[in-house]
Formats: C-alpha cells, structure tokens, sequence
C-alpha cells in the first residue's frame, strides 16, 4: 500500500531541494530519516517534516507499521514564484525571483526499489566483467582489427596544385 504527504509553497528553490530528495529515495524510512538528520542543508529539514507526516499518514490512516516502509518516491515540483525588484544604479530596478516548491513523499511497504548504492555496484561489476573479457581476448581483437585493415583499401590522394 502506498501513502503520501505534500508540502505545499516551501520557500526554497526546487534545484536546492532535488539534491536531497534524490539521496533518500528507495531507503527505508529510518535509514532516510538518518540521513537527514545529519545533513546540512534547510532543503534536508523540510524533507524530514514531510516525510515525518507521510510516516504519521502511514500509522494513523493505514495502519501500517513504520519499520517495514520504504521511501518509494521523492519528487519536488516548483511551485508560484514571487517576482520583487530591488533597486539599481541609475533609477533602474530589477527582478528578484523567489521561488517556492512542492514536496512529494510517497511511502510503500512493498519490497524496495533499486536504490542508488544499488545502481552503482551494478555499473561497477559489469565494468570489472568487462575488463576481463578484455584481458582474455587480446589476440582475437588483434586478428579482427588486422583484417579490416587488410579489406579495406586506401583512397588515392589528388596532388596538390
């Protein structure tokens, strides 16, 4: 079952704030709520409120227990943004933006997405394997680059004038 949580109109950019939400997704909820304990950022604060209530949500709506809850999506969107001027040389002004955004949280107790650690030692096996296979077949890449260079014949070169 699914359960989500939105903070709606947090006074921060949304650029600020995907930099946090992308490390907390596919954790499980503790693991997240550590990390943003421990992270120096405001955007990493009001994470944690929103997360917070989904967990709440969670107990109280569906009866779910917080100890088996996954963070299964973690997306911001940009919300309005205020437009105000600050003065400038000359009698000019110009524009200051001051952008919000919405917070989404969904919460899952089904099994647990591929996160980003697990992404990574992916990569980095299929990466190991293939310098393998590149280290047992040296003499057959040796043949084949040999015999395209064989087949295929080199262009006349016009004098220059």
């Amino acid at each position: 079952m699914e359960v989500r949580s939105i903070y709606k109109y947090a006074r921060i950019s949304p650029f600020k704030v995907r930099e946090v939400t992308r490390e907390i997704q596919g954790l499980p909820v503790s693991a997240a709520l550590d990390l943003l304990a421990f992270a120096p950022k405001k955007a990493a604060f009001l994470i944690g409120k929103t997360l917070k209530s989904a967990i709440a949500n969670a107990e109280n709506n569906a009866n779910l227990k917080p100890d088996g809850l996954v963070v299964k999506e973690a997306i911001v969107g940009e919300g309005p943004t205020l437009k105000r001027i600050m003065a400038r040389a000359r009698g000019s002004a110009s524009r200051i933006l001051k952008r919000t955004s919405h917070i989404r949280i969904v919460l899952s107790d089904e099994i647990p997405i591929e996160t980003r650690e697990m992404r990574k030692a992916k990569r980095e096996r299929k990466k190991k394997a293939t310098k393998k296979e590149m280290k047992s077949e040296p003499s057959e890449r040796a043949a084949s680059t040999a015999e395209k260079k064989a087949g295929t014949p080199k262009k006349a070169s016009k004098p220059k004038k």
